[in-house]
């Protein structure tokens, strides 16, 4: 039976892996409460994306429900060559070399496979190895070797991942891996790319140029250079990831929370989708239940009003992931349920003057909360409506309308967007008949209900929002003689 619709504002990403291949899973995983799916292109072959992804469409037909799909791109690894004894143990306070001499390393030396990072560093840098397990001091660099001394030590083994977080790297986000799944995803039809390793809003210009329309690019914020430079690069990209993994290792982690709200509240004032990402249930992986600090980590974000949350090795890898999926859908309800949810939103509501569509769609929000409406229905082409619908944060369900699959998948991740694949329309008269239609069936208003209708005409010019309309969300009475 196909789902009508969710009980909740902020959406759900479950990432796909060994733990929930089949479609069996997939779709239990829907039904739990997953919106959109993340292929992660680090791990898996093409064949393996090709066939989730072949599923996904399968279940989105079968539940007549749009699903969005996020192609996770790689990124630059940055690694340490390997050991003689394929580890070493380095002492603190001692002198530390990293070269481009290939040779196995020992508890003096290691290759570093790099020459960009080599040839960045300067003295006084920081060097992170393992997850920041083993931090270096760099002391005197020529651009082909760094000499550091070991600030905090520990065992270093072969091909460990290194981050830099004081130095942008004169890297580009994308390799020649990414450059070949991004052909290859675009080409399936996913709805989303996520792009690793931004350092700066440039980084974002390649990913766009060769998706080409074809999916919209999400920029994830994982470095410190990407903080600081977060306003552009948030202007640069569709949309946001605030990915705490490494970006709660190259920073001092005290201030990933203070970075979070920053960045949420960033993409709210602009009207751009921000998933919350990284160990929101870890313990799940291995638990039927979360820790209470988890489910508060959780609840934070979605205070902060964040578009959606991500579920990583919890779905993808984990024992229990329609548990997570599920607990994650729970703390979700409930949070929105509690009034202090809606004193936060609006507290931080920001009214911004700009054109006749934002217009139009803040007096949508205005008008919900004066009038009894049960739903804002507006019909977009882009998504660009939808978006500023989503950006003013109202109480009522927002239904997005539009005849463009792409765009409905899209919009999947946006706060508060119910998407609907419609037939086009050409009179405002059957927008509202239409919208009327939709709003009847997926449960959100009876036929003596009232919605609102917003649309732009001439229909199909993006951008042309200027009609806002009261009316029944009875389609027979409108056929019966309203007029056009």
């Amino acid at each position: 039976m196909p789902l009508t619709r969710r009980r909740r504002k902020v959406k759900i990403v479950a990432t796909l892996g060994p733990s929930s291949s089949s479609r069996e899973m997939i779709e239990a995983l829907f039904d739990a409460g997953a919106d959109v799916f993340r292929l992660n292109m680090s791990h898996g072959s093409h064949e393996d994306t090709a066939r989730r992804h072949a599923l996904i469409r399968e279940i989105e037909h079968a539940r007549e429900r749009p699903i969005g799909i996020l192609a996770d791109l790689q990124g630059p690894k940055l690694r340490v060559g390997t050991f003689a004894e394929g580890s070493a143990m380095l002492a603190e306070g001692a002198p530390f070399r990293l070269d481009s001499d290939a040779a196995p390393g020992d508890a003096t030396r290691v290759h570093l496979p790099h020459k960009e990072i080599l040839q960045a560093l300067e003295p006084g840098a920081t060097l992170l190895v393992n997850d920041g397990k083993i931090r270096l001091r760099v002391t005197a660099c020529d651009g082909t070797a760094a000499e550091t001394l070991v600030e905090v030590g520990g065992e270093i083994s072969d091909r460990k991942g290194v981050n830099v977080p004081d130095v942008v790297l004169p890297l580009a986000a994308l390799t020649e891996k990414d450059r070949r799944d991004l052909a290859f995803v675009c080409e399936l039809g996913v709805d989303w790319l996520g792009l690793s390793f931004v350092q700066r809003p440039e980084d974002i210009v390649e990913a766009k140029a060769l998706a080409a329309g074809r999916a919209a690019v999400l920029a994830k914020i994982e470095k410190p250079a990407a903080v600081r430079n977060v306003e552009a690069i948030i202007a640069a990209a569709d949309g946001i990831m605030v990915a705490r993994g490494d970006l709660g290792v190259e920073m001092p982690i005290a201030q990933v929370p203070q970075n979070q709200k920053k960045i949420i509240r960033a993409c709210r004032r602009v009207g751009k989708p921000v998933i919350v990402a990284t160990q929101m249930l870890e313990s799940m992986i291995h638990a039927p239940v979360p820790t209470r600090a988890e489910v508060s980590d959780v609840a934070h974000a979605i205070y902060e009003g964040a578009d959606a949350v991500m579920l990583s090795a919890e779905s993808a890898a984990g024992e229990y992931p329609v548990e997570a999926v599920a607990t994650m859908n729970d703390i979700a309800e409930t949070v929105e349920a509690d009034p202090v949810y809606r004193e936060i939103i609006e507290a931080s509501h920001v009214r911004i003057a700009g054109s006749t569509a934002e217009a139009i769609m803040s007096a949508a929000r205005e008008v919900a909360e004066t009038v009894q409406v049960k739903a804002i229905c507006c019909f977009t082409h882009h998504g660009t409506t939808a978006l500023l619908a989503a950006r003013e944060r109202p109480r009522v369900p927002i239904i997005a309308l539009t005849p463009f699959k792409s765009t409905a998948r899209r919009l999947c991740l946006v706060w508060g967007l119910h998407c609907a694949f419609v037939d086009e329309v050409e009179r405002f008269k059957l927008a509202v008949v239409s919208a009327a239609r939709v709003a009847n069936r997926d449960g959100f208003a009876a036929t003596t209900d009232r919605i609102i209708v917003t649309a732009g005409v001439p229909f199909g010019q993006p951008g042309t929002t200027n009609i806002l309309r009261v009316a029944y969300a009875d389609e027979r009475a409108i056929y019966e003689g309203e007029p056009a």
